[in-house]
């Protein structure tokens, strides 16, 4: 319960905490007509006394059940007892753990981004990357982005006098992250970015209609056992753990093509064994990949990848293609994990590791980026309220003129343009013409990666020629060995 969470005294006082949110149920009590309801006696707030860990004493803790847009349902929670004033607000989420954890990332470039919506489950952590800050897994927030960094940087301010006596170097660095978080806070550290990262996947930052690439991201991953236990879920079935051999692989150990191989997976929903469905293709006039395709029948749970393979080629490539019929929406289309899209005649655009690897036609592509958008944004609730309890109107009548320009590009009456730009050149459209005949509406650019996509993809970091030799040693190592070898 929040009221078991000992915190400083606030000024906010819980109305005022709910006032924002709870807005939308002001006429609850009454119908269209000014009569009264059958649900005239219901609070939309739940008042329960409990418990101060403070004083000892009763206090209240409130509960309003809530839908966050973009995102879905939560419960809130407000603590405040009148007897010594301590207060505590916390949220946490109404559903279960997700299939997959989450990872949030925000690149903060002027202020109004401080207005973010942020929600940090209680198994989320936070970290500001510039400043080399984490906030650990703990009491679930509502807060934005401002919010965030504020709270840390007050807590760190709060025990420098300790830390000034008994630990001076330690003082001398908290002071410094206090200094540049107070910096970042006044608006002049931009740029500077943030992540949530959390394995129950019930955390979120909240997006924006005009975000550009590299703006927001959202990427979802498999959790590790160790944070499957964590979480409290069950561990993997160990007879399916031990059948971990894939049979029917040629005398090298290599995959046969077009073969469809089955090995034993968990269920990163359920935790129960499923089946992983792998299969290497090899499209024509480009490269091999493997398509994977995982069902599990115990919760439904489906996930399709595409994995591309080959060397790393020296330059990305950026791929554009005129889309102005049904002909070319049936294009086959291959959009690689590190790939990012843009359509943008249809204000459209998708960072690189948000869809994963597909292999599709350019109308399921756009029709699967569609449905993911218009599933976050108006049916988060799962209840059929349009956009959750507080999207905005104006707010709302972009995302829906948005989603009518994007269902008539899918029907075929609204010419766009599709743009691939992918630093590994793992990305493929299906061309319509024989080679080595150049197709009209596709167009090939190479392009030398920057020194921001080398640092993300790890190749600064790789060593492609001579790793099996050891690194060589420093201009005075090599000299003290020469000269202790002329001693000799």
């Amino acid at each position: 319960m929040a009221s078991t969470d000992q915190t400083k005294e606030t000024k906010q006082s819980p109305a005022d905490f709910f006032e924002a949110i709870g807005s939308r149920v002001e006429a609850m009590g009454t119908s269209t007509n000014g009569a009264a309801t059958e649900d005239d006696d219901v609070r939309p707030v739940d008042e329960i006394e409990s418990l101060c860990m403070s004083c000892g004493k009763n206090g209240i803790t409130r509960l309003l059940l809530t839908t966050i847009p973009y995102f879905r349902e939560v419960v809130i929670m407000s603590f405040s007892c009148e007897h010594c004033g301590t207060q505590n607000n916390e949220i946490q989420a109404a559903g279960t753990v997700q299939p997959r954890g989450t990872h949030y990332e925000l690149r903060l470039t002027s202020i109004s981004d401080f207005s973010r919506q942020v929600i940090k489950a209680d198994s989320a952590t936070v970290k500001f990357i510039e400043l080399d800050l984490e906030i650990p897994a703990g009491r679930g927030q509502l807060t934005n982005v401002e919010g965030l960094l504020t709270t840390v940087v007050d807590d760190l301010e709060m025990g420098q006098e300790a830390r000034k006596s008994a630990t001076p170097e330690v003082h001398d660095k908290v002071a410094e992250i206090i200094a540049k978080g107070r910096a970042m806070l006044a608006g002049e550290s931009f740029p500077f970015r943030m992540y949530v990262d959390d394995p129950a996947g019930n955390s979120f930052i909240a997006p924006d209609l005009k975000d550009g690439v590299g703006k927001w991201e959202k990427r979802e991953f498999v959790r590790t056992p160790e944070q499957n236990a964590a979480l409290g879920l069950a561990d993997s079935d160990p007879a399916a753990d031990a059948a971990n051999s894939i049979s029917g692989l040629t005398a090298d150990g290599e995959i046969i093509p077009n073969e469809v191989y089955n090995f034993p997976a968990t269920c990163p929903g359920c935790m129960h064994s499923c089946t992983t469905h792998m299969k290497m293709v090899d499209i024509p006039h480009f490269k091999q990949v493997v398509l994977m395709s995982t069902v599990c029948e115990d919760c439904g749970y489906r996930s399709n990848d595409v994995k591309t393979g080959g060397e790393i080629p020296e330059q990305g490539e950026k791929i554009t293609l005129t889309v102005e019929d049904s002909t070319d929406l049936a294009r086959d289309i291959l959009k690689s994990e590190t790939c990012a899209l843009e359509c943008p005649e249809l204000k459209l655009q998708v960072n690189p590791g948000t869809l994963g690897g597909r292999f599709t036609t350019v109308e399921g592509l756009l029709t699967q980026v569609r449905n993911d958008l218009h599933s976050q944004i108006f049916e988060a609730s799962g209840s059929g309220h349009h956009g959750g309890d507080s999207l905005a109107s104006e707010e709302k009548s972009q995302w829906d003129a948005f989603f009518d320009g994007v269902d008539a590009a899918i029907r075929g009456d609204k010419p766009f343009t599709v743009i691939l730009t992918d630093p590994f050149a793992s990305s493929y459209v299906q061309t319509l013409v024989d080679p080595p005949q150049p197709d009209p509406k596709i167009q090939r650019q190479n392009y030398d990666r920057t020194d921001e996509e080398e640092e993300e993809l790890g190749l600064k970091d790789m060593k492609v020629t001579d790793y099996e030799e050891p690194e060589a040693t420093s201009t005075e190592e090599k000299k003290v060995g020469a000269d202790a070898a002329n001693e000799t």
